[in-house]
């Protein structure tokens, strides 16, 4: 049931970095409710007698946006991305991580760090897109990016708002995305790493990892030269032939399966639509579908109706 999952917002907060301290790597799911939030929970497999699981989510703006029936270009406002957030948290335990596209103004991003602290979020990771940001996986959208000290300044601002210092606050660099090459990538992580970063995101839409794997490298001397550990972060979307224990040899530390159970979810609603209108009727969709009672189990209405005959008992 949804509710077995009780956690402190402060513990909550906690674990994404405490769980980093115990494991070479971490992989998180994205989640845009709470039904998809709860299989991200519960998603188990067994290899050689050792359970495999995600660690925790990721709040991607892309999905939430799409699930709203909105486009990813920083239309769905603080509000609607918190509501949606709490839908998530409220069944659920483990760590979350928020997309928070470009963060908006340095004022309103002290704003955003401050509410999402408050509900036990692990950490928020901004781009270096010049606002109003274009998805990233859009391979024609015109795209600039803020000036690197401006940028870092943002995240300067959202440190001095946080009261926990285990609240993370991750930049994200977008010059793959842009084509501006390795070296502006590399210019930009020591910029806000000095500008107190508590991780470095970066992205590329190549369907080879080639230039995120070269960054990797470059980063690991970076980080030597500042004598830093700074967790570097993976979002193999494109990328997708390498495995997260490929990328975590390379220094990643957290990976991010950022849409793939909306984009799922999508696929297997547009067969089953299409399907009805095809037979006329709801027969052939059943096979692909889940049983109304297993949906029902999943969300904890079991559990309501053990405490409905417990109640008649009581009262008999």
């Amino acid at each position: 049931m949804s509710l077995e999952y009780k956690i402190s917002s402060t513990k909550r907060l906690k674990s994404l970095k405490s769980i980093l301290k115990r494991k070479s790597f971490l992989r998180l799911i994205e989640a845009h409710n709470g039904i998809s939030a709860l299989i991200g929970q519960r998603a188990q497999i067994k290899t050689n007698g050792k359970a495999i699981e995600f660690d925790g989510f990721w709040q991607s703006s892309f999905t939430d946006s799409a699930s709203k029936g909105i486009p990813d270009a920083e239309i769905i406002g603080y509000d609607s991305r918190l509501e949606t957030l709490d839908d998530i948290l409220n069944v659920t335990s483990k760590p979350l991580l928020v997309d928070g596209d470009t963060g908006g103004t340095p004022s309103q991003f002290e704003y955003y760090v401050k509410r999402l602290e408050s509900r036990g979020v692990s950490g928020i990771i901004i781009e270096d897109q010049k606002f109003p940001k274009r998805n990233s996986l859009d391979r024609s959208a015109k795209r600039s990016l803020e000036d690197p000290n401006i940028f870092s300044k943002k995240i300067e601002r959202g440190n001095a708002i946080k009261l926990d210092k285990d609240f993370m606050i991750i930049a994200r660099i977008e010059s793959l995305i842009c084509g501006i090459g390795l070296e502006d990538a590399l210019s930009r992580a020591q910029i806000y790493i000095k500008g107190g970063a508590d991780g470095i995101l970066i992205h590329s839409i190549k369907e080879r990892p080639d230039e995120v794997l070269m960054f990797a490298r470059e980063y690991q001397k970076l980080c030597h030269d500042l004598n830093v550990n700074i967790p570097l972060v993976s979002v193999p979307t494109t990328y997708n032939m390498i495995t997260d224990q490929q990328l975590a040899a390379h220094g990643f530390s957290i990976i991010i399966h950022a849409n793939h159970l909306l984009r799922a979810a999508h696929k297997a609603m547009q067969k089953a639509a299409e399907t009805i209108l095809n037979y006329d009727r709801n027969f052939e969709v059943n096979p692909f579908c889940s049983p109304v009672q297993e949906i029902s189990k999943e969300v904890g209405f079991e559990w309501i109706k053990k405490q409905d005959k417990q109640i008649r008992i009581g009262s008999s």
